[in-house]
């Protein structure tokens, strides 16, 4: 029988780090659950097409006008408990959890070292579902394998997509195949989509995920050094520091959607969708509102969370001219233009932390009450925080203090919220 863990009022701190940091402890309580207020973001409806590609001259993308997000949280999730309930033991270094959306209620756990286990009702399936651990360099505390992604049709056509680090410590997209329903991919099947080169072990982003318009979204990191020295974040003929959205349907080896913001833009990378991203741990989308959530690691001071429409590409999410809410160089920046965060918590805080690991929407049947709650985590002091739309604003609170370092969130397919430790545990949110 799975065992429930309480949550604790006391837990491990951390000193403030943007990589996977260790821990050192403190006894701080948890403070109470007083919302923060920001102005909330426009939800667009499903499907929309993206904003008029800029022109060559680049002029500031304005941010979303605020206004109620749609629809909002009905219930204070302040008012519930949460505790976590142990699923699964024994990963060594988990990086990603997701499922197929095949039907068969499977959960595939990536290790960071190169292998992907899949869970029936709880058990691990003896034989990893693939091990690449030969072509995965995980020598640095950010690199290994970092994320899979299983195509909207992977019941019947069996292709699923890796986003890992090579032993050269460069980023590589590549697609596998399975037979679908089978525990076990072929790993002869691969071929590579795209590489982008590395020039630090650290700030790899690493998340594949598919968007509710069926393309194929990529999130990478600014290439690592402290400050973005090459200012990847905000030039647009790198990879780097961006969230890149690609056709895995068409092309060779992939195509470039026709509404993607910079097709048309003179020395602009065609892949990019969005830009100004330090270190983007974890994003996802919401179906219902078609909000994309992006959770973006922070430099000295402080950790965010941005929210927008997902339909609207070319949005600068600010790095390095702002961390967070705040400028960061220039120190006298101007935020015209920039969409800024919805949500920030500080280093150096018993309410705050030092690496956000951002979360999911809440769409699942445990309590519907809560569908649009977006919950997310601080690697370092365990914070769980809740983020949701109310009225006019978005409200987020520290909810509870959990005692694991989490790396990654995902979704059943119940639409129920899975959290991995980095010590090797697989974990079920539950609301109270």
């Amino acid at each position: 029988m799975p065992r429930i863990l309480m949550i604790l009022m006391s837990i491990l701190w951390m000193t403030a780090c943007s990589s996977i940091p260790e821990r050192i402890a403190d006894d701080s309580p948890a403070p109470p659950a007083a919302p923060i207020v920001t102005p909330a973001t426009t939800a667009s409806p499903l499907p929309e097409p993206s904003a008029t590609p800029p022109a060559a001259t680049l002029p500031p993308i304005p941010a979303p006008t605020p206004a109620p997000a749609s629809p909002a949280v009905a219930v204070d999730p302040t008012m519930f408990s949460y505790a976590l309930e142990q699923v699964a033991d024994g990963f060594s270094r988990p990086t990603h959890i997701t499922h197929a959306g095949d039907g068969s209620g499977r959960l595939f756990v990536v290790e960071q070292a190169g292998r992907i286990w899949v869970l029936r009702n709880g058990v691990k399936v003896s034989t990893p579902f693939l091990d690449i651990r030969e072509q995965v360099g995980s020598r640095g505390n950010e690199q290994g394998l970092l994320s899979v992604a299983f195509h909207p049709q992977f019941a019947g056509n069996g292709r699923f997509f890796m986003n890992y680090t090579n032993t050269n410590g460069d980023t590589v997209v590549a697609e596998y195949r399975a037979d679908p329903g089978s525990d076990q991919a072929d790993p002869a099947s691969a071929r590579e989509l795209l590489r982008i080169d590395q020039p630090a072990a650290n700030h790899n982003g690493g998340l594949l995920l598919f968007g509710n318009d069926g393309y194929l979204y990529i999130g990478t990191g600014d290439g690592g050094g402290a400050g973005d020295p090459l200012d990847a974040g905000q030039r647009l003929d790198t990879l780097l520091g961006k969230l890149l959205r690609i056709d895995i349907d068409n092309g060779q080896p992939y195509a470039i959607p026709a509404d993607n913001p910079f097709v048309n833009t003179a020395d602009a990378l065609p892949e990019i969708w969005a830009y100004g991203l330090r270190n983007p741990w974890r994003f996802t989308f919401d179906p219902v509102t078609n909000l994309i959530f992006i959770a973006d690691v922070g430099q000295n001071e402080q950790e965010e969370v941005n929210v927008a429409s997902a339909a609207t590409g070319g949005l600068n999410y600010g790095w390095r001219l702002m961390e967070g809410d705040r400028c960061y160089q220039p120190t006298n920046c101007d935020p015209t233009g920039l969409v800024l965060p919805v949500a920030v918590y500080p280093h150096d805080s018993a309410i705050g932390g030092c690496s956000v690991t951002g979360g999911e929407v809440y769409r699942g049947v445990q309590q519907p009450a809560l569908h649009g709650v977006y919950f997310y985590a601080d690697f370092c002091t365990g914070n769980l925080w809740a983020l949701w739309a109310h009225g006019e604003t978005w409200q987020h609170a520290l909810i509870a203090r959990l005692p694991i370092q989490t790396t990654s969130f995902g979704l059943d397919e119940q639409g129920e919220v899975y959290l991995l430790d980095r010590a090797g545990g697989v974990y079920r949110l539950v609301m109270r």
